[in-house]
């Protein structure tokens, strides 16, 4: 069991972190180094021989290795990342880099996404190293940069570079699963995460004949891409529930005594209610169009104009979203991917599961744990490329109210003490018996 020096540390550890601002705004603009060589103080402070490594200047990554008591066994990664996404402080109640402990919440950018998970890593590491306590398989540490934009300077970097720090691991743990969902009727759901969409970033470009805005164009490039833009944006991608789906919505359907009748997914859905928003995003694929740019004066018809979608595809759908986007397109737009990423898909039947499963209901045994798939992605893409199977395991207590989900690059981001300290105890829990 977690000490109290543990649960102190973690909210101490999640507000340094918070200070240090680690904001990625693309592009290679983000320095993690100071929060790297934070997280390398402490893990050195366990008795561990932390590693800094870099692709480029600043950009640092941590790993660690913890030498387990059955060298038989299989390694285990645990990993999150050390960038943010931007705040606008005019925007918040709190200045997002203050990490702030007012009324018993963490304020911050980072709070949940993702220096929350980084902060428990370490208060157990540390604790463990107060007991002396060795968990059964080797646990792999791993604190990265990039994670929000490319993951060239971060976990693809480790996964390309230093495959060997990861020898031995088969399964990994990061962001974005073991939180509690409220459904507003009193039930406590526990979603664990065992798939991710793919990640299809595309750029479209349109060309067409550059004239004057007066004359008669029927090659107007910004006629043609706004055609395919409103194209993509109106169609309805057909059903495609996974693995991973279909056992989230058996998971639900038993929660709610339900038939899980998965000839009518939609139907099912509507039947879920709240619980829906947890599997709603990840029955199809999607493309989402985010950004525009034609043009340089009023009068001007361009020769060009250029579109940004956010497209994500399920495990075994990428082929049909390549040739859909290709059909929407048409023949006078070009695509391709700016970023792309595997889908990914864990079974729900393994030990590791079954295990992190126990450790969350111990600490919530009102909770019902069900498996889903992220509708977005982790750093589990990149280390995926090592063979290395990844959940979505970062547990969080959380009071009804307060929306998770919302909290991922949005305003006023912010956890509970409590929160921390549940996640401390079940991430304890979880990893000794790994």
């Amino acid at each position: 069991m977690a000490d109290e020096q543990a649960l102190d540390e973690v909210v101490r550890f999640t507000s340094d972190l918070i200070r240090i601002d680690t904001t990625n705004r693309g592009g290679g603009d983000c320095r993690e180094r100071p929060a790297a060589e934070y997280a390398a103080e402490q893990l050195a402070g366990a008795g561990l021989e932390p590693m800094l490594l870099e692709r480029t200047e600043g950009r640092a990554n941590v790993v660690a290795r913890i030498e387990g008591s059955d060298p038989s066994a299989d390694a285990l990664l645990v990993h999150g990342h050390l960038d943010v996404v931007p705040a606008q402080a005019d925007d918040w109640s709190v200045h997002p880099f203050s990490g702030e402990v007012r009324d018993g919440v963490v304020w911050g950018r980072g709070a949940v996404d993702m220096k929350n998970m980084d902060a428990m890593i370490l208060a157990v590491v540390r604790g463990w190293a107060r007991e002396g306590i060795r968990p059964r398989r080797d646990v792999v540490v791993a604190f990265t940069a990039d994670e929000e934009d490319s993951a060239r300077d971060g976990a693809g970097f480790l996964a390309d570079e230093h495959p060997e720090l990861f020898e031995g691991c088969t399964e990994g743990i990061s962001e974005s699963g073991a939180f509690t969902f409220h459904d507003g009727s009193g039930r406590q759901i526990y979603p664990l995460a065992a798939g991710e969409r793919g990640t299809g970033w595309l750029r479209l470009r349109a060309r067409g004949r550059a004239g004057h805005g007066s004359k008669v164009n029927k090659e107007n490039a910004v006629t043609r891409l706004a055609a395919a833009v409103t194209r993509i944006g109106a169609y309805e991608w057909p059903l495609r529930p996974t693995a991973t789906v279909r056992a989230a919505l058996a998971g639900l359907a038993e929660v709610y005594g339900l038939d899980a009748d998965l000839s009518d997914v939609d139907g099912l859905l509507r039947k879920l209610g709240p619980a829906a928003k947890l599997v709603e995003s990840t029955v199809r694929n999607s493309a989402n169009p985010t950004m525009l740019d034609a043009g340089y004066k009023v009068n001007v018809i361009p020769g060009e104009a250029v579109a940004h979608v956010d497209g994500r595809f399920l495990p075994g759908a990428e082929d049909e979203f390549r040739a859909t986007l290709d059909r929407l397109t048409g023949p006078d737009v070009d695509w391709e991917f700016v970023h792309r990423e595997v889908a990914l898909e864990a079974p729900v039947d393994a030990p590791t599961y079954a295990r992190m499963r126990e450790a969350i209901e111990e600490f919530a045994p009102e909770g019902h744990v069900v498996p889903y798939c992220m509708s977005g992605g982790t750093d589990a893409k990149q280390f995926s490329r090592l063979g290395i199977t990844g959940y979505g395991f970062t547990p969080l207590e959380l009071p009804e109210g307060y929306d998770y989900q919302a909290m991922f690059h949005g305003v006023d981001e912010r956890v509970p003490v409590g929160a921390l300290h549940f996640g401390v105890r079940v991430l304890d829990r979880f990893l000794r018996t790994a």
